[in-house]
């Protein structure tokens, strides 16, 4: 039994407010809204995080995102050949790619033994299927389409798969460099500028402000770095507590928003899960009020969440999804312009699939130009530091030479 955090309201409008203990979302938002009761959000109420599960690290027990696309790849074949859900699992139990992922498939496969939704199953492990991809499951349900959701989600895994290996490998090279540089500086500033700061000392000989910083700087680290390295620590251990938040996921999505270059990428990235897992549910006749709320849970950021969610009331109040989510500073015209064809034509799914197409496009070249740009402008902020560094320390040991 897992228990769900809701805002909701009245039909009069009163608000509400409290937590609900449900088998799963589906059944929680069932449970309010026989209770006559206007779903604003609802979370499910996250357990505290452990560094230890099962007398393990918490980090041996993650399971790689392409194990995750070959078992959606599998699911999808299997399902696609007319094999019965229970079946299904039971072969792939013995095909799991690692001790996590054969535990969980295990766990599902009891569960669903048991009368369990297959989502339901899913959804208990949370270190292996995210909110993502446990909703599109339970969409594939309600639909009767688990194996085109499946293949979905397998090209979609797959789409990001690829793209993260390639930010990835494209990374190894600056991070090596950037990293190297970090030692050297430290190795220079603790070891190599203390002898030569005493050198400057002896002979008396003025030094450059520039010069001077980097020495006020070296006997700083030399003084003061033990501590600076633990207040380092409890500062990031803190920052981390806080994102683990309601406040703080909501500050974090906002940031992701906000920030110059990366904001652009992160809203592309929200526009085309919000336009395909809208435009697929639509397409499997979800009713549109249940897939806006499945999106909501979909996007993966608490803005465009709850402009989903306000679209739902707005809905379910006689407005159309543009009206509603025109509204929302998250959503460009071009997207309200668009939905708002679709509704009036008839061919909302299509359009919201077209959407997606685009925007899908759009992260795809975005993300190959920043990666592209990332190694040149490294090495022009190296270049520029390490000329700094340089500098600072030859031209009074120039300037000492002439002086002798």
């Amino acid at each position: 039994m897992a228990t769900f955090q809701y805002k909701a309201r009245t039909r009069e409008g009163e608000p509400r407010d409290g937590n609900v203990e449900a088998p799963n979302l589906e059944m929680a938002i069932d449970s309010l809204q026989r209770n006559n009761l206007i779903i604003l959000s609802i979370d499910p109420v996250r357990e505290a995080r452990s560094f230890f599960k099962d007398g393990k690290l918490a980090f041996f027990n993650r399971v790689s995102q392409k194990d995750v696309v070959v078992l959606s790849r599998q699911l999808s074949t299997l399902f696609e050949a007319r094999v019965p859900v229970v079946q299904a699992l039971k072969t792939l139990v013995n095909e799991a790619g690692g001790v996590s992922m054969k535990e969980a498939m295990v766990g599902i496969l009891d569960d669903v033994n048991g009368g369990s939704a297959l989502s339901a199953a899913m959804a208990k492990h949370s270190n292996v299927f995210s909110t993502f991809y446990v909703s599109m499951v339970r969409s594939g349900e309600e639909s009767g389409k688990l194996q085109e959701v499946f293949t979905y989600l397998a090209d979609y895994l797959e789409r990001s798969y690829a793209l993260t290996s390639k930010a990835k490998n494209a990374l190894i090279y600056p991070a090596f460099v950037l990293a190297s540089f970090i030692g050297v500086v430290i190795t220079m500033l603790t070891i190599v500028i203390p002898k030569l700061t005493s050198i400057f000392e002896e002979t008396g000989q003025a030094v450059p402000f520039y010069t001077q910083v980097v020495i006020s700087t070296s006997d700083f680290l030399r003084a003061y770095g033990w501590l600076l390295l633990i207040l380092l620590g409890i500062g990031g251990f803190l920052l981390w507590r806080f994102y683990k938040t309601e406040e703080g996921e909501l500050m974090l999505h906002t940031i992701q928003l906000r920030v110059p270059i990366f904001g652009g990428l992160y809203k592309k990235i929200y526009l085309a899960r919000f336009t395909d897992n809208l435009g697929t549910l639509i397409t499997s006749g979800i009713p549109i009020l249940r897939a806006l709320q499945i999106t909501s849970d979909v996007v993966g950021n608490r803005l465009y969440k709850a402009a989903m969610l306000d679209a739902v009331v707005s809905v379910k109040d006689g407005n159309t999804i543009a009206n509603a989510l025109e509204l929302s500073p998250e959503i460009p015209p071009l997207v309200v312009q668009m939905i708002r064809i679709g509704e009036e034509a008839g061919q909302l799914d299509r359009i919201l699939r077209s959407i997606a197409r685009f925007y899908q496009r759009e992260v795809d070249n975005l993300l190959e130009n920043i990666v592209s740009l990332i190694e040149p402008a490294l090495i022009i902020f190296l270049g520029i530091a390490v000329g700094g560094l340089v500098a600072a320390i030859l031209v009074p040991i120039y300037n000492l030479s002439n002086a002798f």
